[in-house]
Parts: structure tokens; C-alpha cells; sequence
């Protein structure tokens, strides 16, 4: 689709004179924008977006950015009708390698930063399937009343999960005082932190992109960036180093891994079914 080069000029106060589409997301259109001004700018449209859908974005990485503690793509523009986001652009280089040991010290920073209360102020749902984001007092409730138990509804009524899976979501969210580990505040988490919300640019430094921001707890992201892998160990050795986690931090990372897993098995099926029981049969 064609993004909205009137509009667009509108919000950052200059006329496009140059429009390139580049890859970015899987459900926006992303382009590379030149300005009569000479800047470069990001920009992203949507052409059936969920209500709020690049406002809440922005907001994500606004509050991403005031914890001024890892680099975020500065937001330009938004709009929600016609829906448009436009971001500082970042000049990526896939053949630079990635300042591992600094992103993980980073990261534990922007945890660092904390949040008012599990979840979100605005109440506004995030990812895909548009999951609730109500504050909660604890980590228990907001990741069994957020996230497992209205996946294992979504996961139902799809038919993606067998009915001993949705049960055993079900039963785990209802012992998440015990697995979950010690109490601790709620962290400011990015939310969807897989390799591909990471650009890396020429000198290194990690950004932070597309997030899902909310109050959570910090084992969430990390366990993201063990899911699908591209973060190097010095990332978490890093991180460790200044924050560094729970005792039996690793008997728990399968159990913030679920919740994604059981979104890639509503979303796609294929071997995100299995791979979701087999998460689940973990904490029986």
C-alpha cells in the first residue's frame, strides 16, 4: 500500500521528496522517507490496524527511551487515522558486530527503570493478539490473568492446542506464586525481545524497535532472547554482572517462554504445538 506522503509531511514539518519501501514488520509497510529538509526518517503504515495501534507504539518507545538507558529509535510522527509512525532512521550494518556485553549492561538499566504496576497505565493491549495489559499489584496475577489465561481462551477457540494443554495453561496459572521465584518489582520490559526488534548499526550499539511494552518481570525478556536465539552470551553475562537474577533463574525461563510459544501456536500451528506441551508438561 501507499503511504500518505501529504500527511506524512505534516507531522515532521517537511515534504517527502523520496519514498523507498524496505522490510520492517510483519503486518506494517515500512519505508525509507527523504525530506526536503535533508533528514532521512523510518516510517510505517498500516492499512487495517487495530485501534491505537501506532500510538500505543509510540508510547512504548517513548517510555523505552525516558529510562535513558538503552538506544531507541526517537518517534517523529504518529497517527492512528490515517495510521502512520514515523521514527528517526537508524543506518543499520548487518556485517557489524553487535556491542554484546554493553546491550546486556543496558538492558539491565532499562529493568532497572521499573514501571508503576504489572502491566500498562493506558490499559492498552499489545502483540498480535492483542492481549490485555490491566495493571495488576503482582507479577502471579498479571501473568496468569494477562497472558496464560487469555491465551489458553484464544488457543481454545482456535482448536490450536489440545484440551490436556489448554488444561495444564490453566493449572499453571494457577500455581504461579510458587513457580514464579522471588517476588521483585515490576521491570520496564520491551516486551517482544527477539533478534529481530534488535538493529544493530555501524559502531555496534544495539536499538530497540516494534515493542510491546509493559510492566513485567525482567526474566520475561531475556527468556525472549533465548527463544529464537541471535543474542550472544555476553549479553547475558553482561547483564548479569549488574543485575544479576533470582536463584533458579533457569528452571523459569520455559515458563516465560510460554506465552510467546502458545501465540506462535495460535498463529502458525506446525511445531510451535509441540513445542508448547511440551513447555507446559515442564511445570505438571
Amino acid at each position: 500500500m501507499a503511504i500518505d506522503q501529504a500527511h506524512l509531511g505534516e507531522l515532521v514539518g517537511s515534504a517527502p521528496v523520496r519514498v523507498e519501501r524496505v522490510r520492517g514488520g510483519d503486518v506494517a509497510e515500512s519505508f525509507r522517507v527523504d525530506l526536503a529538509d535533508g533528514r532521512v526518517v523510518f516510517a510505517k503504515t498500516h492499512a487495517n490496524p487495530p485501534p491505537h495501534f501506532f500510538s500505543t507504539e509510540a508510547a512504548g518507545l517513548d517510555w523505552l527511551r525516558d529510562a535513558d538507558a538503552v538506544a531507541v529509535a526517537r518517534v517523529l510522527g504518529v497517527s492512528d487515522d490515517p495510521a502512520l509512525l514515523v521514527l528517526e532512521w537508524i543506518d543499520e550494518d548487518p556485517g557489524a558486530p553487535s556491542d554484546e556485553d554493553r546491550f546486556g549492561r543496558d538492558l539491565a538499566a532499562l529493568h532497572r527503570a521499573g514501571a508503576p504496576a504489572f502491566g500498562r497505565q493506558d490499559r492498552r493491549t499489545t502483540g498480535s493478539r492483542g492481549l490485555p495489559n490491566e495493571p495488576c499489584p503482582t507479577w502471579a496475577e498479571f501473568y496468569a490473568t494477562q497472558r496464560l489465561l487469555p491465551l489458553a481462551r484464544l488457543a481454545a477457540d482456535a482448536r490450536a492446542l489440545d484440551p490436556r494443554s489448554i488444561e495444564g495453561i490453566e493449572s499453571i496459572a494457577g500455581r504461579l506464586d510458587s513457580l514464579g521465584g522471588p517476588s521483585e518489582p515490576p521491570a520496564r520490559l520491551h516486551g517482544d525481545l527477539w533478534v529481530g526488534n534488535r538493529i544493530v548499526d555501524g559502531n555496534g550499539t544495539s536499538w530497540l524497535i516494534d515493542p510491546a511494552c509493559h510492566g513485567g518481570h525482567r526474566e520475561f525478556d531475556l527468556a525472549m532472547m533465548r527463544l529464537f536465539g541471535g543474542f550472544g552470551a555476553a549479553a547475558f553475562t553482561g547483564y548479569a554482572e549488574v543485575f544479576p537474577l533470582a536463584e533458579g533463574w533457569q528452571h523459569r525461563v520455559l515458563l516465560h517462554q510460554l506465552a510467546p510459544l502458545v501465540v506462535h501456536a495460535i498463529k502458525f500451528g506446525g511445531h510451535y504445538v509441540a513445542t508448547s506441551a511440551d513447555a507446559i508438561s515442564h511445570y505438571r
